[in-house]
């Protein structure tokens, strides 16, 4: 019953909010963010309480893994719907509310082909919202990002198929030939070979989605032109989408034909998303594009971190998704507003932001920090285990390059963060800031990096333990 609620408050929501407009919209908007966050966390609570939900008869499923990812969905909806009325028009209200829906439903279904389905609903309902703004720039990018994501969601189907293929000869009823129980159950007998391929071919599709290299070039694009709380969403949790179709597939892959195949994979893609990220974190003009390969770059750090294994790999992978999901969140959030006052989202049009701005710099500063992974916010915890993790394993060569990349990265962060803070002001603020209620989101954000790196709430690490096993198989 839970599951159904989680799904059906943003979908009902969406519905209402397509005829409606004005106030009454914006006040339903805010009521179905608001209990589509509570029914996220009852649903983590009551996975981390009694395992395993389920409805429809086991076509909807939630365990430990599923259940992080609602939760973390359900978080930075609640952070992005603050931000949401400043684009208030007639068709943003609905379409966000079924973006969160459709990724909702990809983490929360038992099904392999529902899974895909979802996830190619994410991209059909956020183009739209990437070209909210009408302008050229806008429309070229919800092409790319329409027409990448389409063929990676293609080739995710081959992937698809082939699990299938190899799975009905072991198990021939086709209702249930698709199901991540019945996967895991039978992935010791599926042909080694048809595995692997699948997933070279899932890799590909859904590695699209996740925004890793050489399958990236869309993000930069939609995450700079979309309105802040769409970079938000598709930043903070869309990419972590990805990564879970991944995660889900992995245990399979590993059990049929051994870990190595898939860990050779996902550390050559890490290595490669940081090393990119890296080079263009150096070059980038644009604020909001520098933050879109940051994401690229933190989205290869995961990577790394399920490529390593282990305890710490995985468990640190899971965190610094999360603790990514929320500094970034707050970042374009901040992004938005700054470019709303400059009507410029280029670093040399917004020098000095500290004398304008001084709340608006103070946050951006603070989040930027946290987002460079120094102590005491929670990226730094996940960093140090992850690539703890890659020493413990014993791939020193793949950690040290990956720490190299992180040291340039950050570098390039900071040089763009001074510039943006400290630089000499090119012209002051075209708009007033709106006072200081829009700071909450970014408050609530940072507080809970400063808990996931200075103190683990209570249940955290057992319910990180649970997932790993999940990752495991």
């Amino acid at each position: 019953m839970m599951l159904l609620v989680v799904l059906a408050v943003p979908l009902a929501g969406a519905l209402l909010l397509a005829r409606w407009r004005g106030g009454l919209a914006t006040a339903v908007h805010a009521v179905t963010a608001a209990l589509t966050l509570a029914a996220a966390l009852a649903v983590a609570l009551a996975v981390h309480m009694d395992g395993v939900l389920t409805a429809l008869d086991g076509f909807l499923r939630a365990d430990a893994l599923s259940a992080w990812m609602i939760m973390l969905i359900g978080l930075v909806d609640g952070l992005a719907a603050t931000e949401a009325p400043r684009y208030a028009s007639g068709r943003f209200y609905p379409l966000f509310h079924l973006f969160v829906f459709t990724m909702l439903l990809a983490v929360t279904t038992d099904d392999v082909g529902l899974m895909w389905v979802a996830i190619e609903g994410t991209t059909l309902a956020s183009v739209f919202l990437v070209n909210f703004e009408g302008t050229r720039a806008s429309l070229e990018a919800a092409y790319k990002y329409l027409l990448i994501c389409s063929v990676g969601i293609a080739i995710a189907f081959l992937g698809t198929v082939l699990v299938y293929f190899a799975d009905i000869q072991l198990f021939s009823d086709e209702v249930d030939a698709l199901r991540w129980t019945t996967l895991l159950r039978v992935a010791p007998r599926l042909p080694p070979r048809v595995m692997e391929l699948a997933f070279v071919f899932l890799v590909v599709g859904y590695g699209t989605k996740a925004g890793l290299v050489p399958m990236h070039t869309w993000l930069p694009d939609a995450h700079s032109e979309a309105p802040a709380p769409v970079s938000a969403l598709m930043s903070g949790v869309l990419l972590a989408v990805g990564v879970y179709a991944l995660l889900r597939f992995k245990p399979v892959v590993d059990l049929a034909a051994g870990p190595a195949f898939a860990r050779r994979i996902l550390l050559v893609l890490g290595v490669a998303s940081m090393a990119v990220a890296a080079l263009f974190l150096w070059t980038s003009q644009n604020f909001k594009r520098m933050l879109a390969y940051s994401s690229v770059e933190h989205i290869g750090i995961a990577c790394l971190g399920l490529g390593f294994g282990g305890a710490w790999g995985v468990t640190g992978a899971l965190l610094h998704l999360a603790n990514h999901a929320l500094a970034k969140s707050a970042l374009f959030l901040l992004a938005g507003r700054i470019r709303a006052a400059y009507d410029s989202a280029e670093v040399l049009a917004v020098r000095g932001l500290l004398g304008p701005l001084p709340r608006t710099g103070g946050a951006f500063l603070a989040a930027m920090l946290a987002l460079m992974g120094l102590p005491p916010f929670g990226l730094f915890t996940s960093e140090v285990m992850i690539f703890g993790a890659g020493f413990r394993e014993g791939r020193v060569g793949v950690a040290a390059v990956g720490l190299v990349l992180l040291v340039l990265a950050f570098a390039g962060l900071l040089r763009t963060t001074q510039t943006m803070l400290h630089g000499v002001p090119a012209r002051p603020p075209v708009h007033a800031s709106r006072g200081a209620w829009p700071a909450v989101p970014v408050v609530v954000a940072l507080l809970l990096l400063l808990l996931t790196g200075l103190a683990w709430p209570p249940g955290l690490a057992r319910a990180l333990d649970r997932i790993a096993a999940v990752v495991a198989g």
